[in-house]
């Protein structure tokens, strides 16, 4: 049913802006000997997050419902947790725990979309699929996993 769709693609949405707002703190706030390297690789995984927003934004507008917009709207919808580690590690270890459950949200939402054959949407969500696990392998590389 639509309405599962959009309910899911907001929970995804509000899960991608809680992950975009880590990875752009974590990038600002970053310090010790790993400084440059985690400055620049939390900076590229909050502008490819930062980058999908306005897609599921507007997927969810195309499926026929309002876009959530406000911080209140997307601390309500999110699953992933808000967490404020201050060493470089703790870090890595929050942007990887939150992007795993972005993960989790994604396949859901992908198979719903399958299910009513939304089939832009689905590939759509498959391509976030692909990039989520990317940032997923690289970041348990980086904790040494």
């Amino acid at each position: 049913m639509k309405e599962n769709l959009v309910a899911s693609m907001k929970r995804v949405l509000s899960n991608v802006v809680n992950e975009y707002l880590h990875a752009h703190g974590f990038h600002w706030n970053v310090v010790g000997s790993q400084f440059p390297q985690l400055h620049e690789f939390f900076g590229d995984i909050y502008e490819d997050v930062y980058g999908s927003i306005d897609s599921l934004a507007e997927i969810i507008r195309k499926l026929g419902d309002l876009s959530p917009f406000q911080l209140s709207q997307f601390a309500s919808l999110k699953t992933t947790p808000e967490l404020n580690p201050t060493d470089p590690m703790g870090m890595v270890k929050a942007l990887y725990d939150i992007n795993n459950q972005v993960i989790v949200d994604l396949m859901f939402t992908f198979k719903e979309a399958n299910n009513i054959n939304q089939q832009g949407v689905a590939n759509f969500l498959a391509e976030r699929i692909d990039m989520h696990q990317k940032w997923a392998w690289q970041l348990k590389s980086t904790l040494g996993q």
